[in-house]
């Protein structure tokens, strides 16, 4: 399901981590280390994501600040995109946030 992934313009790799943030899987341009790199970063962005919904839950009474399909960080050569815990790194000018953002989500869901 994953390797799916790379038939889309611009992805460069894509990976999956556990909630431990193990790496489970990973495919693409990167070599293992920096695979596992990519996991680590998009777990500790998940934490740092959800610990700033949680304070602004609490500092403004209101649910719902948490993305609930994903985030994504954009730069101007490249984008990290990430829903559940799969990751996916993506060349900014060569593909579509929205399409892998959407494949994220189906490729999550299993």
């Amino acid at each position: 399901m994953l390797k799916r992934l790379l038939a889309l313009d611009g992805v460069n790799a894509i990976c999956q981590f556990r909630d431990d943030g193990a790496f489970v899987e990973g495919y693409g341009l990167l070599d293992q280390p920096q695979m596992e790199h990519l996991a680590r970063f998009a777990l500790e962005y998940k934490r740092i994501v959800q610990g700033n919904a949680d304070q602004l839950s609490m500092f403004t009474q209101m649910r719902g600040w948490t993305p609930p399909r994903g985030w994504i960080v954009r730069a101007a050569q490249g984008t990290v995109c990430s829903v559940g815990n799969l990751v996916c790194l993506l060349d900014t000018a060569e593909g579509s946030v929205n399409e892998v953002m959407q494949e994220l989500n189906e490729a999550a869901s299993y």
